[in-house]
């Protein structure tokens, strides 16, 4: 990186100039009109050397040396402005859309998102971590890693029995052969509403909330003895069958793609037997029948892993997964991205965990981010059944594209939700405008999209031309020039916070630097033309790479 090459420059001029050592330059890029680099070492400076930082920035601008520099300048109160050479900016230029990050390089890593649960719809929520998960993955990909994207659900629990409970209801009791009466088209739907039926009669009746344990016992009993026969039992498959085809049916629409599905009737028994065996040891003990972890020692508070009925709580089951992940993939790193609400939660399970496995423990990130929220700022809830599903999203955006745009197609309705998305830091409540996410003229993902398509028609209007060199470079060419240098910079802040947002920011800045360009100078037919096709193709490739990190398809015709 250049900043790192003009940072050991000044810590030479440092060295040689006052004879003292230098702790971290910082290298930042400069406002406008101030040059293409800036650093405030200065300032640091000057209480050990007792001087004024006007004073030693300007002693230090006179003794960095470096070959990409063309002049350096002390500015305001002591700052030291660098400008590149058209050469150094020509260098960067071209390199930009090749040069990536190598952070992860040699890393196997897993990362875990989107985790549905059967017998539930996909909300919105889903379709938000799905886009956030495949470009965080991407982002270690592009550093290096060998990723394995999983997905983790509860196939089984009292959600499960809540919605079982509805079902058997709805059947007249335990009749698979019923379930054939309900048409594909609404399998997904109709287990929605008895999840929502059986959650309402959980919170409401005595009565019911005793039958659906006991339902949630007898289904724990039937994955225990690998049940397939009984009508129960038939049920059970059978629709959780139905919620995996209709979870592999989104996903393929969306670009998701998963290496392994680990649903919690899987993890649970390796759970359980290590809570167990951690039991003995000391890490858990026993409360009121039930086993727990004690976080208060660790500033967190006691979760329960195994309830009093010797039932496996969502704890064990995310053990087991932890664990399961790493027989599987004995992997480098492992990130986990749920949302917000769990994360209290999921210190207590790292915690346990780091208490017998530490390696796996350190090995692990959990990344957390806000609620898709409905009109008025309302947090989604499928327990009451006021959410926003995943598929609705998508056929919203492609009304409001159709209304604005006169398209309907996947390709710029996924890149107006995914852009949408990922053009936001990671951590904060999201509301979705579909109507902004679409439009032409703002910072949304088709904007961008029509950006590409509009380069790739200017290449294509001068296919058999030459493009020269990026030498002696006029104003606007040059501010094009830097502002593709910076590719590579933005991709390694990126992948080092694993925070999308980044180039999502970086390619609209791209885009409106390379429109003002467009307005102010011709490209085919002028006596410059090898030159700015040049820069148009650096552009195209550049805008191409980012959005494809982002999981948004870049087309050359719109």
């Amino acid at each position: 990186m250049i900043q790192n090459e003009l940072a050991a420059a000044i810590s030479t001029a440092v060295s040689k100039t006052y004879d003292v050592k230098p702790g971290l330059i910082e290298v930042d890029y400069a406002q406008p009109g101030f040059g293409d680099f800036a650093s405030n070492v200065a300032f640091g400076l000057a209480k050990e050397l007792k001087k004024a930082p006007r004073e030693i920035a300007a002693k230090l601008a006179e003794a960095v040396k470096h070959d990409s520099l063309e002049r350096v300048e002390a500015a305001g109160g002591g700052y030291i402005n660098m400008t590149l050479t058209d050469e150094g900016i020509s260098r960067l230029t071209e390199t930009a859309p090749a040069t990536k990050p190598a952070s992860h390089k040699g890393q196997v890593v897993v990362t875990e998102y989107s985790d549905p649960n059967p017998f539930k719809v996909l909300h919105v929520g889903h379709l938000y971590t799905s886009v956030v998960g495949d470009a965080i993955s991407n982002l270690i990909r592009l550093s290096g890693g060998k990723v394995h994207p999983v997905n983790f659900g509860g196939d089984v629990g009292l959600h499960v029995a809540r919605n079982m409970w509805a079902m058997l209801k709805d059947l007249g009791g335990e009749k698979p052969e019923k379930l054939a009466d309900i048409v594909v088209a609404e399998r997904p739907e109709w287990m929605a509403a008895c999840y929502v039926k059986g959650t309402q009669a959980y919170e409401e009746s005595e009565e019911a909330k005793t039958a659906i344990i006991e339902l949630n016992k007898r289904i724990y009993g039937i994955l225990a003895a690998e049940d397939h026969k009984s009508p129960l039992a038939q049920i059970y498959w059978t629709c959780r069958g139905w919620s995996y085809d209709y979870f592999e049916v989104f996903y393929a629409r969306i670009g998701t793609k998963f290496d392994k599905y680990y649903p919690e009737s899987m993890t649970a028994p390796l759970g359980i037997q290590t809570v167990q065996k951690q039991l003995e040891n000391g890490v858990f003990e026993r409360s009121d029948g039930a086993v727990v972890f004690r976080g208060e020692p660790y500033g967190l508070h006691t979760r329960v892993f195994i309830t009093s009925n010797g039932l496996p709580t969502y704890e064990a089951k995310d053990t087991g997964l932890i664990l399961a992940k790493w027989q599987d993939y004995h992997f480098d790193r492992s990130v986990v991205i749920t949302g917000n609400d769990i994360l209290e939660y999921m210190k207590v399970v790292q915690k346990s965990v780091e208490q017998y496995e530490p390696e796996l423990a350190k090995r692990s990130t959990h990344i957390t981010h806000g609620n898709v929220k409905l009109a008025g700022g309302v947090k989604m809830s499928s327990r009451k059944g006021n959410f926003l599903r995943a598929s609705d999203v998508l056929d919203v955006v492609a009304e409001a594209n159709k209304a604005a745009n006169g398209s309907a197609d996947d390709v710029t309705v996924l890149g107006a939700i995914k852009y949408a998305f990922l053009k936001q830091r990671i951590g904060a409540d999201i509301v979705f405008a579909p109507e902004e996410s679409v439009s032409l003229e703002g910072n949304s993902g088709p904007y961008l999209q029509y950006a590409h398509a509009r380069a790739r028609s200017i290449l294509g209007k001068a296919a058999d031309a030459e493009h020269g060199g990026l030498n002696e470079l006029e104003d606007d060419e040059r501010s094009l020039a830097v502002i593709i240098s910076r590719y590579p910079d933005v991709l390694d802040r990126a992948v080092d916070e694993l925070m999308p947002h980044h180039i999502a920011t970086y390619l609209y800045e791209l885009a409106q630097v390379f429109n003002r360009f467009y307005e102010h100078n011709r490209v085919i037919g002028d006596s410059r033309e090898s030159v700015r096709l040049r820069l148009v193709a650096l552009y195209a490739g550049v805008l191409k790479d980012g959005l494809g990190v982002l999981g948004i398809e870049a087309p050359d015709r719109l």
